[in-house]
């Protein structure tokens, strides 16, 4: 094939064009119609490149099921006004379904479960001595007392499991006032 066959030009498309016709991905016919094979090739590639980053981005998007946020194990466990700590249903996780988990309550400190799930969950301690009955999605159980701390479960989803921890510490003692203190 004569040089002049192809049209003489410079630049990073007349290169990329070069390596195509190279490597047989672009030819001309007796027609002179230019073919460019790898248009089908690059098309295949881009939709792959596509899939990969949207499923890549699909997979840190989370599982799903949640719609609030894990609590780190080492925050501490929500009280309100009334003393009372909530512990949120969250999702079916195993045992990231409750936040916080573990909860710690003091001695004889009430707990709240709040469905912020978008199904009926029922929270029972493993030893039965506690039964929120159904918690339909954003209900609340009534202010309960625990007796003893414990495992607990979602008897609807068993996969479900939280632990309440005893908070056995001693009471903090008051800051230091006065002309003595540090």
């Amino acid at each position: 094939m004569p040089a002049e066959y192809f049209r003489r030009r410079s630049g990073p498309t007349y290169e990329f064009d070069n390596a195509m016709r190279e490597a047989g991905w672009m030819t001309r016919d007796a027609n002179r119609t230019t073919t460019d094979k790898g248009i089908g090739m690059r098309g295949g590639m881009a939709a792959g490149v596509m899939t990969v980053m949207v499923l890549g981005l699909w997979g840190c998007s989370g599982n799903g099921y949640s719609s609030g946020g894990g609590a780190n194990p080492s925050s501490p466990t929500p009280t309100s006004a009334a003393g009372v700590v909530t512990i949120n249903v969250v999702a079916i996780n195993g045992a990231q379904s409750f936040s916080p988990n573990p909860a710690t309550l003091a001695a004889g400190q009430m707990v709240v479960w709040h469905n912020v799930d978008t199904v009926t969950h029922r929270v029972t301690l493993n030893d039965r001595s506690v039964d929120t009955g159904d918690l339909v999605p954003g209900g609340s159980s009534q202010p309960m007392a625990i007796g003893a701390a414990g495992p607990y479960h979602c008897s609807i989803h068993p996969v479900m499991v939280g632990n309440i921890n005893q908070n056995t510490s001693a009471p903090a003692a008051p800051p230091c006032e006065g002309p003595y203190c540090e």
